[in-house]
């Protein structure tokens, strides 16, 4: 990649270092950082108000056809920008080559464009947390190499290929190997709080699919009253097969009395059809070590109760 054009829709930075550092490193990879002064934008908690962030996600069906978009964090801010996104006119710059990359928050945006156009997104890194984390100290933290290198596979050779080995406890009774379907998903608290709106894609557009859920600072209550409402929506059992990536930076407590984010899993198991395959451990979400995974994508998923396989190629 030669370039990377910054967006900021969602949450102002919370510091004013780790978007420095994130576009120092990838100078440092001879790739040229366009539009860096929305990493400065604040107002309120927001990366600039609704009508600079709208303006800014509007233009980018202006950018030059090989252009590669990246957020620079997430947070919050998308949903209340979703009515005025020209979505027609940004689906028609990616199917010309435009790539668009992040996760988090930047769910809204990528399940709105796939539910309203059917294009095509990548969900993965993004500024400051993948290329700008810093240490306990304040130093620069070097990107994770797993990282860097699905994201060159994606945004370069357009292609996704993944091995998991790890239990698989959450099988059921599946059976089914590999599943072929539309590769879709994201951050578990946004794709529930589309429920009900345009913005998320139909059963009719998933049905069959393969859909990743991810989570940060959830406790396990809570990402099982998310899923219980995906499944209550009819949402889950649509599905060819779940994956499940990182729920982190939680904590139990003493009253959860041995309940844990395996026994919300068997909660949500327990309600699905026995053939409907639930896979833990793939790596997406807010974690270093992400896949770079392409939302829309036909993708194919091999699995068996050692671990899994994750293709894709667009």
């Amino acid at each position: 990649m030669k370039s990377i054009h910054l967006i900021a829709p969602s949450g102002a930075s919370l510091d004013s270092k780790s978007p420095l550092a994130g576009i120092s490193w990838l100078e440092g990879q001879g790739i040229a950082v366009e539009n860096t002064d929305c990493v400065n934008r604040v107002y309120e908690r927001f990366a600039g108000s609704d009508d600079t962030r709208l303006a800014e996600l509007n233009h980018l069906s202006n950018l030059d056809a090989h252009s590669l978009v990246m957020a620079m964090r997430g947070g919050y801010g998308l949903h209340r920008l979703l009515p005025g996104i020209e979505w027609n006119a940004i689906a028609k710059a990616i199917q010309n080559g435009l790539q668009v990359c992040g996760h988090s928050d930047f769910t809204v945006f990528q399940l709105g464009l796939l539910a309203r156009t059917g294009a095509m997104t990548l969900a993965g890194p993004m500024l400051n947390y993948d290329f700008g984390r810093l240490g306990d100290d304040g130093s620069p933290v070097v990107p994770d190499a797993f990282m860097w290198q699905h994201f060159q596979n994606a945004t370069e050779g357009r292609k996704l290929e993944c091995a998991v080995s790890a239990p698989q406890a959450f099988l059921g009774k599946a059976k089914t190997s590999p599943i072929t379907g539309l590769l879709w998903g994201g951050n578990l608290t946004v794709v529930a709080g589309l429920v009900g709106t345009p913005y998320l894609p139909s059963n009719k557009q998933t049905q069959g699919g393969i859909l990743f859920l991810e989570d940060v600072n959830e406790h396990p209550y809570r990402i099982e009253r998310m899923m219980m409402q995906l499944l209550d929506a009819g949402i889950l059992a649509n599905q060819g097969a779940i994956l499940l990536g990182g729920f982190s930076a939680y904590r139990l407590y003493d009253n959860d009395k041995g309940y844990s984010l395996e026994r919300a899993i068997e909660a949500i198991r327990k309600r699905l059809p026995e053939e409907m395959p639930i896979l833990t451990g793939l790596p997406f979400g807010h974690q270093a070590n992400k896949l770079t995974l392409p939302v829309g994508a036909s993708a194919n998923l091999g699995f068996n109760p050692n671990g899994f396989e994750l293709k894709a190629q667009w």
